[in-house]
């Protein structure tokens, strides 16, 4: 009798111990245009869930690119304690309200996971006549203050305008900053010579390269990229030198993290944090990485609430250096 007598007191408990999950679609925000690195990355990921089962809702993939990301941003600060919308965060959650002033901080959202860290690549077109930096730097110098060397970015006062600014501020020139809408842009402009040069992510011209339209000249990283594997004309991203190596003593990594909003429960924050631990484990993703060349750090919890403090200082930092900060 005394064990019929607790059966039922303990079927509540365990009703209570379910794990939290989706209850409909999820919204998976990418606070930048089509083409680029985060939404090729959220694309990537959106299938992965897809093929493996990961998830029993629907994951849908949906673009706010509006005022450098602004409106991605907003969009998740304005869904405070809706755990069915989750955004793929890049750079611009520091410099977009560094540059623009809109009322919004990386620290309002609820970090999630860091995915990776992306690189930034020197690229030039494949005619271009100098095969190396110290080349590219030589040209830049002899064309002097008013020249049309052009440097194609994906937005302004955004992390290939910073670099720019770098470049500018170690080499004493100037360049004219064209700026496009996302890194396909950046790209299909370099090759047809409408820039001189870009620093687009691997993944947005690496299809380039593969045609010979592009050639890589540096790659802003402490170390070169661990990719043996040939890409284009037998070269690899691994014979890629830094550019610190190559002469230009630059370096910059970009964030490819996850967030949701604001005020969802610890519950919610360990089912996604579990969803992409799972996704990263995947021979998909792992192919993506490689061919994408991408770093593959990755953090979650209280180690990555202190990356992400640390890059928001760094990123002031360079904007004020550059004069990007609004007033």
């Amino acid at each position: 009798m005394a064990a019929a007598a607790l059966a039922p007191a303990a079927m509540p408990s365990s009703a209570a111990a379910a794990p939290w999950e989706p209850t409909k679609t999820v919204e998976f925000i990418v606070p930048a245009g089509t083409g680029g690195g985060a939404d090729q990355m959220a694309r990537m990921v959106q299938g992965i869930i897809q093929k493996h089962s990961l998830m029993k809702q629907s994951l849908v993939v949906i673009n706010k690119s509006g005022g450098a990301g602004a409106e991605g941003f907003l969009d998740m600060k304005g869904s405070s304690g809706n755990p069915h919308k989750i955004v793929i965060t890049l750079s611009n959650l520091f410099t977009t309200p560094l540059a623009t002033g809109v009322p919004f901080k990386w620290d309002e959202l609820t970090p999630i996971s860091m995915l990776a860290l992306d690189e930034f690549i020197l690229w030039v077109n494949a005619k271009a006549p100098y095969d190396d930096v110290k080349g590219y730097l030589a040209a830049l110098t002899a064309a002097g203050p008013g020249s049309e060397f052009k440097m194609g970015g994906t937005g302004s006062k955004q992390e290939d305008q910073i670099i720019t600014a770098a470049i500018e501020q170690k080499t004493k020139t100037k360049f004219i900053y064209v700026p496009y809408k996302g890194g396909g842009d950046v790209a299909a402009q370099l090759v047809g010579g409408h820039v001189t040069s870009s620093v687009n992510n691997p993944i947005e011209a690496v299809s380039q390269w593969r045609a010979g339209e592009l050639k890589p000249l540096c790659v802003f990283d402490t170390v070169r990229l661990p990719y043996p594997e040939p890409v284009a004309s037998g070269k690899s991203w691994a014979d890629v030198p830094t550019c610190k190596e190559a002469g230009l003593d630059i370096e910059y990594l970009m964030l490819r993290g996850i967030f949701g909003a604001p005020r969802i429960t610890p519950e919610q924050v360990a089912y996604y944090v579990e969803l992409f631990r799972r996704v990263r484990e995947t021979p998909e993703w792992k192919d993506f990485m490689q061919k994408g060349a991408f770093n593959t750090s990755a953090l979650t919890g209280a180690e990555y609430k202190a990356w992400l403090g640390k890059a928001a200082e760094s990123h002031r930092s360079l904007m004020e250096t550059a004069g990007f900060i609004a007033k």
